[in-house]
């Protein structure tokens, strides 16, 4: 059963990661999506770094952990986190946000694949879920006069991107602590960032509002930051099924908030792709009889 301090901070995490998403749509009206994702990871990364430092965790890695660092950044951030932008920029980011969390399903899809792994009739019926929300807001988009059915492509990438990156965490073999391969991976996503950043993008003005000054505070020391640091504190602790429920509930945090914060109402499409996407999840994540277990009933 939760206790009270882990509730707080499951249900804080949960929001912070759902209300992310109309944040980064509303970031995009002033900074360029390489440039905005640069500099919120950057800033993220000193963040966590002086955290962590001051906490005591080791940070400096060893001469054979840099190629974990490395290898794993690439899908599990530079991936994730370069196509999820562009997702967002083309979608509504509620939207964007019930692709996004397609990824647990494409982890079991994909392990089932690649790894051997067996593929049950849950993940089976899982995978036909979200197949269904996909179908529908890709025909939504096709439908629409200003649709962008190459976001949903997109969004789909960064899904399975985040899935090959799970699977490969899984198998790696780390001596390094998770919050210390954590810091450094989004510190060279960062600099890759800046590099592809300057290459394709005009360089900012960096004449913001005040209220994106607010947003990227909030991408640098709540997204980055904050929520970081409660999920490390959080993973050690709770168990998968319990992990799983705030997992599911992000897209419908994404998909609510956007209405209130990027003014985006939902269609009905929306409504019914992100409940294929939640019930996918549970499918997936959720043992049966998990939901007593995880309210302590």
């Amino acid at each position: 059963m939760l206790n009270r301090s882990q509730a707080i901070g499951l249900v804080a995490l949960t929001l912070m990661w759902g209300v992310n998403w109309p944040v980064m749509k509303l970031s995009l009206q002033e900074l360029s999506p390489l440039y905005f994702r640069a500099l919120t990871m950057t800033g993220g990364a000193l963040w966590l770094f002086a955290f962590y430092r001051q906490r005591g965790v080791r940070l400096a890695p060893r001469a054979g952990e840099w190629r974990s660092i490395v290898t794993l950044a690439l899908p599990n951030m530079l991936g994730w986190h370069t196509l999820a932008i562009f997702g967002v920029a083309a979608l509504a980011s509620g939207r964007a946000a019930i692709l996004g969390f397609t990824m647990p399903v494409w982890t079991v899809l994909l392990g089932a694949l690649f790894f051997g792994q067996r593929l049950t009739r849950r993940s089976t019926l899982a995978a036909l879920l979200v197949a269904g929300a996909v179908a529908l807001l890709l025909a939504d988009e096709l439908g629409a006069m200003a649709g962008r059915p190459i976001g949903v492509l997109v969004m789909l990438g960064a899904a399975i991107s985040w899935a090959v990156g799970t699977l490969m965490m899984r198998r790696a073999t780390l001596t390094l602590p998770m919050e210390a391969l954590t810091v450094w991976m989004m510190g060279l996503t960062a600099l890759a960032l800046w590099v592809l950043a300057a290459t394709f993008e005009p360089w900012p003005q960096w004449q913001f509002s005040p209220r994106m000054w607010g947003l990227l505070a909030y991408g640098v020391f709540m997204n980055y930051g904050i929520a970081q640091i409660i999920w490390f504190s959080l993973a050690r602790h709770l168990p998968p099924a319990t992990s799983a429920m705030s997992v599911m509930m992000v897209p419908l945090v994404g998909t609510a908030s956007a209405t209130f914060i990027a003014g985006e109402w939902p269609r009905w499409t929306d409504g019914v792709a992100v409940v294929c996407v939640m019930a996918a999840i549970a499918t997936v994540l959720l043992p049966p009889g998990a939901w007593r277990r995880a309210l302590g009933r």
